[in-house]
């Protein structure tokens, strides 16, 4: 029986359609001739291995002697492990990727850069080439023969980015989901086979998401995430999958004329000399094994509309909607005449619900127009019924921050309702 499948995002079907109906492409459709050609081919053996008698994944990982990025890796890199990197563009990818391989033995491949550009980078970057090797080879078929006739085997490959690489097996266009599973696929194969680390970096697309199958983060060992406001100069790097290390962990970086800057403050994303401002307050978050600290602003005015304006940046829109359900209910506050406004400093996002206790002591205060008392910090998560509940490794927190000279410190221990936010705020 003959089938036709859509080249650019695999769609099958039973006759040929000009437009595919589920990525709405033209002129994508080809038959599929698979059907008749698995009867010829030969049955692949059978293997069976008892994991006894397995040698266990090796310990030993490449590190790139950036420590935030190491963190965030769990240490390195493993052989044969295959990461996705990704990121908005213009955000450092490249940088931060030439920057952690100089120690490293590399080779480069991309299709977004000619070898002129990439050096050109890495010399304004001071970063040493001797270990890095470039090629612009495309053909996913030509990777592979030329990386297994090389005489030296290499520490790391990095291919950026994998929608510029195609398969003469897949009959699509570069970065088409096809290709882009077939190209993975070959990619993986190797790496387990030869044990060698393969960094794949993917584009970001108007959703916020990663271009291509969402499969694709299913088939790589580890899934790293580059992010940060192009007006700001911090970046962080974070782990949503990782097979080998946590997924908590946050690498701090701060851009600079040469280059991406390792930052280990926990109070680099507040102002040196913070001022007692209304509608301002500090949350203490566990990234990882470290407590960071950030400052949460909010803007509370009247509106001027029928339905009035929730503006959120740095967290979970869904999440302030809670938290002003929260307040509406238990502290009696009639928002629905104000335009609320809601943001991070420092253009970076909180993803921990310890920063809800903070959140709505900062709302409070541009609402009643008081500010908050010094050296104040919140750490807490808010339930629907209005109770703070403790979050994970609170006591850790309090601890640093006590040390770093936070005075007055509300959580759990000392404020178990949301209604005893009324009374932290200056007469």
């Amino acid at each position: 029986m003959t089938s036709f499948i859509c080249s650019n995002c695999g769609y099958g079907s039973s006759s040929w359609y000009g437009k595919c109906p589920h990525c709405q492409q033209w002129n994508t459709f080809v038959e599929n001739k698979l059907g008749a050609e698995k009867t010829e081919e030969a049955i692949v053996q059978f293997k069976l291995n008892n994991l006894k008698k397995i040698s266990p994944l090796t310990k030993e990982r490449l590190q790139t002697k950036i420590y935030e990025f190491d963190r965030v890796l769990g240490g390195g890199f493993i052989h044969g492990e295959v990461i996705l990197l990704t990121g908005e563009p213009g955000v450092g990818k490249s940088t931060l990727l030439l920057q952690a391989l100089q120690n490293l033995l590399t080779i480069y491949i991309s299709g977004e850069e000619a070898e002129e550009q990439v050096k050109e980078r890495a010399m304004r970057l001071g970063i040493k080439l001797d270990n890095i090797f470039f090629s612009d080879t495309l053909q996913i078929e030509g990777i592979i023969a030329g990386l297994k006739n090389l005489k030296q085997k290499i520490d790391l490959l990095v291919i950026d980015s994998i929608q510029t690489i195609y398969s003469q097996k897949v009959d699509s266009a570069q970065g088409s989901i096809g290709q882009l599973k077939e190209t993975t696929k070959q990619l993986i194969e190797f790496a387990k086979k030869n044990k060698i680390a393969v960094l794949l970096v993917g584009h970001i697309n108007k959703e916020g998401e990663i271009a291509g199958p969402k499969t694709l983060e299913h088939m790589v060992d580890c899934v790293l995430n580059f992010e940060g406001e192009k007006n700001s100069n911090f970046r962080l790097l974070r782990a949503f999958k990782n097979r080998f290390g946590p997924t908590d962990e946050v690498g701090i970086f701060e851009m600079k004329p040469h280059g991406l800057c390792e930052v280990t403050n926990p109070l680099v994303f507040l102002k040196p000399e913070q001022k007692n401002m209304i509608g301002k307050a500090i949350v203490g978050v566990n990234e990882g094994k470290r407590p960071l600290f950030y400052e949460v602003q909010t803007l509370v005015v009247p509106t001027t509309l029928a339905i009035p304006r929730r503006i959120v940046k740095g967290l979970d829109f869904n999440k302030v909607q809670l938290l002003l359900a929260v307040a509406r209910k238990y502290l009696s506050l009639k928002l629905d005449n104000f335009d609320i406004y809601v943001n991070i400093a420092g253009g970076v996002n909180i993803t921990s619900p310890a920063a809800d206790l903070g959140c709505l002591a900062a709302l409070l205060s541009s609402l009643k127009n008081k500010t908050l008392k010094k050296q104040t910090l919140f750490i807490g998560e808010i339930g629907l019924s209005g109770e703070v509940s403790p979050i994970y490794l609170e006591e850790k927190i309090i601890l640093e921050a006590k040390r770093l000279g936070f005075t007055n410190i509300y959580s759990s221990n000392n404020i178990a309702t949301v209604k005893e936010l009324n009374s932290i705020f200056v007469v």
